[in-house]
């Protein structure tokens, strides 16, 4: 015997960051240790048979919404984390505003910690808030070990004094200007507010307030004015940006001629925006509403060039979940309902099916916008986003041959609202193993003992252990 190993996952047909390979993996202590065409020499105290399936890098999400505290009704961590570890997804980046305070002070942070520790099925950090009057906290909160700062250039919703509000360009300017000192970087839902405020309004006067509507009331050219100033003043303040939700073929190749000038950008779009159109949310209903909107056929089509051409750095979900009687009340119009799109649970399996089987795309260049690209962007590369030795065993079991149409039954997020039910899924998620702990398992559901761990980032520490 040439080593023992706590775990070893034998036979399967594993996803590099260069291709797949027919290979075993031994783990030891939450590590993976080895990686070889055969370790059948080698002893175990536990082997995995992966005959059949591909061994993925786990999925890391860094735009989700569990909205704890307070709003744990709408989604918590014990759900909302039960649902990523169940789609393949074994860390995720939460964001700072639906809960209630918001995260733009190390009290909120600390309190928001306090709520996971113990009830988060994957590891978990968390984004900051940029928002007027707060600009004093910045420092508080990378100190706190915030690396990420979260800012709206459109209205975010919501009432109440203590809101999530939208940044005005000095406050953004400004904040983007300490953020850079902190060697933080900040994530922005770019839309221009001056125009799709206006338009909403209009329509709403008028009458017109059908799915149709609401996507006319936030037109491409609102992402695109936004984006344009978020660029200038990352120019001006070398301040790192990612944005966040792009939707548009505009947008992407806008962003990509400024990193090649050399800007520090990086862009993300969601599987919502690859997957469904504008007739979809018109035929869906409010389950499929999200801001910015689901574009046209055209514009998807135009998205999965992108990822083929290698111009997007992330795919996240974007998770926004709410209770079904705001987002699907009939009596609400549609810009009335609740405007988020609760998929953290298919987004793996979506990409896999979407992308993989059905138009080609290599797993190992999907897996690099889906777990290598959030990785890095959140500073917790090389430990987490790709199998290496010396990584975390953060891995995920899938089975090719498995088709399976999506049923409410099959959610663990709180509230079994998804615009993917009834869809048809190519490829399964059987196991997801998170530090070599097996989380999730299609036998056994996710697992009632929750360890996930808190990945907390030193702002000016991108290749330090999590």
């Amino acid at each position: 015997m040439n080593q023992v190993f706590d775990r070893m996952i034998r036979n399967g047909k594993v996803v590099l960051p260069d291709g797949t390979y027919s290979m075993d993996i031994g783990i030891i202590g939450g590590k993976i240790a080895a990686i070889s065409e055969s370790l059948a020499d080698c002893a175990a105290d536990d082997v995995l048979d992966a005959e059949g399936k591909y061994v993925l890098p786990g999925m890391i999400d860094i735009h989700v919404h569990f909205n704890e505290p307070n709003f744990g009704h709408w989604e918590g961590f014990a759900t909302g984390s039960a649902a990523l570890a169940a789609g393949g997804c074994t860390a995720y980046a939460d964001m700072p505003l639906n809960g209630n305070p918001p995260t733009v002070t190390p009290e909120a942070l600390s309190l928001k910690e306090k709520l996971a520790e113990g009830h988060s099925a994957v590891d978990y950090t968390f984004w900051g808030g940029l928002v007027p009057g707060k600009l004093d906290q910045l420092e508080k909160m990378a100190s706190a070990g915030v690396r990420g700062f979260k800012a709206f250039m459109s209205n975010p919703g919501g009432e109440g004094e203590g809101r999530f509000r939208e940044v005005d360009d000095l406050t953004l300017y400004e904040g983007m200007k300490r953020i850079a000192a902190l060697g933080g970087f900040v994530a922005l839902h770019a839309e221009s507010d001056a125009i799709t405020s206006r338009l909403a309004e209009q329509a709403v006067q008028e009458g017109r307030t059908d799915a149709r509507a609401f996507v006319a009331s936030r037109p491409v050219i609102a992402e695109l004015e936004a984006v344009n100033k978020a660029i200038l003043f990352s120019e001006q303040t070398d301040c790192e940006v990612h944005f966040v939700h792009i939707s548009s073929v505009e947008a992407v190749e806008l962003i990509d001629r400024a990193k090649k000038r050399g800007v520090a950008v990086t862009v993300e779009t969601c599987p919502h925006y690859l997957l469904l159109t504008d007739e979809d949310m018109a035929s869906i209903g409010p389950a499929a509403k999200c801001a910015p909107p689901l574009r046209s056929k055209e514009q998807k089509e135009g998205l999965w060039r992108l990822l083929a051409e290698g111009k997007l750095d992330v795919i996240a979900s974007d998770h926004s979940p709410c209770p079904p009687e705001l987002k699907l009340d009939e009596s609400l119009s549609f810009f009335e309902a609740w405007g988020g799109i609760a998929g953290a649970q298919s987004s793996l399996e979506i990409m896999l099916d979407e992308g993989w089987v059905k138009r080609q795309i290599p797993l190992h260049q999907l897996m690099d916008v889906l777990s290598a690209g959030p990785a890095k962007r959140f500073g917790l590369y090389p430990h987490k986003g790709h199998i290496a030795e010396g990584a975390d065993a953060d891995l995920v079991l899938v089975d090719p041959r498995r088709s399976y149409t999506l049923a409410e039954k099959d959610l663990w997020q709180r509230h079994k609202v998804s615009p993917y039910i009834g869809r048809e899924m190519t490829c399964k998620v059987t196991a997801t193993l998170v530090r070599g702990l097996t989380v999730y398992s299609e036998e056994d559901g996710v697992q009632e003992v929750r360890q996930g761990q808190l990945l907390l980032k030193p702002v000016n520490a991108h290749q330090q252990t999590p």
